[in-house]
């Protein structure tokens, strides 16, 4: 169950922006099926975690919308590292297949970093192939990380000039902080990390334009953390029990910060809806690069290979 939150006149909405996107998304998707380049994406479920269902149905939907194929994979979690890095191997191999996902949390004995570098980044449409992390530093933000693009791109719908904006992000994750912050720095923001670690954090908070935060505690940023009409973006999802129910909560308190808030996102209904529509157009990204490489390797046949079965 969700809270039922009222919505404020200055929320980020999420949805209608994640709308636009996938117009546009299923624009470009339709135009290189055309070319006969369709794109398909492989999702890679292993073991039965129940949280992962439902983000793979959202990508599922997402990609139904986008007119994006769409298959899914689910292993066992007993599956092998050998295993896994041959499966990969075998995608990254396959023209038919131009994205594939891993979805988190992954077993123990294996190393998510160690998988997501065996996905080719041409086809690395969550954006968190090393190689695709090292291009934002060059300000190649084409493949980004999905939730960290899906929070700049809704900091974007404030209408706030990014260049030398004051920006405070709050958690140096791998896959949200740290690419936020490098996203941010490509637009020309000024950018402040702060993290567990961080002495006084309110005293950077309330300096801010834009606030990003990502810790995973209930509610965690209070109105005397905000500076009055600052942007504040939260990436947060907490299941919480109040009142005899449970409800999801983000790491900002909305009620009480929306007061003091320019625009804030509301949990839920924010920075997720974004965060699918983006790797939507990861996807189509991914794959115009693909048929830009095979046109260039085959030149200009790309468009046989798509039918072509790769070798068992």
């Amino acid at each position: 169950m969700t809270a039922h939150t009222a919505i404020r006149h200055n929320a980020l909405l999420g949805k209608p922006v994640a709308e636009e996107i996938t117009r546009s998304v299923a624009q470009g998707v339709k135009e290189l099926a055309g070319q006969g380049w369709p794109v398909k994406l492989v999702s890679i479920t292993i073991g039965d975690v129940p949280a992962v269902s439902l983000y793979v149905r959202n990508q599922a939907r997402g990609a139904e919308k986008a007119g994006i194929l769409f298959e899914e994979r689910n292993l066992p979690s007993t599956v092998s590292r050998v295993e896994m890095l041959g499966l990969l191997q075998a995608l990254n191999t396959d023209p038919r297949v131009t994205g594939v996902i891993i979805q988190r949390p992954v077993p123990s004995h294996l190393d998510i970093r160690e998988l997501q570098t065996a996905v080719h980044p041409l086809k690395d449409v969550e954006g968190m192939h090393p190689a695709s992390i090292g291009n934002i530093v060059y300000r190649d933000t084409s493949l980004a990380p999905c939730t960290a693009a899906a929070s700049v791109e809704l900091l974007k719908r404030t209408g706030l000039r990014l260049e030398g904006l004051e920006v405070v992000v709050i958690g140096h994750s791998e896959i949200v902080g740290k690419p936020i912050a490098f996203l941010l720095m490509a637009e020309g923001a000024t950018v402040t990390v702060c993290h567990h670690m961080t002495r006084n954090l309110a005293v950077h908070s309330r300096a801010a334009d834009a606030i990003f935060v990502a810790v995973g505690k209930p509610r965690f940023i209070t109105p005397n953390m905000i500076k009055p009409g600052a942007a504040v973006i939260d990436i947060g999802i907490n299941q919480i029990e109040e009142g005899g129910r449970h409800i999801t909560v983000g790491d900002v308190d909305y009620e009480a910060c929306a007061e003091t808030a320019g625009w804030i996102t509301p949990v839920p209904g924010g920075v997720g809806p974004v965060t699918v529509s983006i790797l939507m157009r990861n996807a189509l990204t991914a794959a115009q690069a693909q048929k830009r490489y095979y046109d260039q390797v085959f030149g200009g046949k790309s468009e046989s290979l798509v039918n072509v079965a790769p070798a068992e």
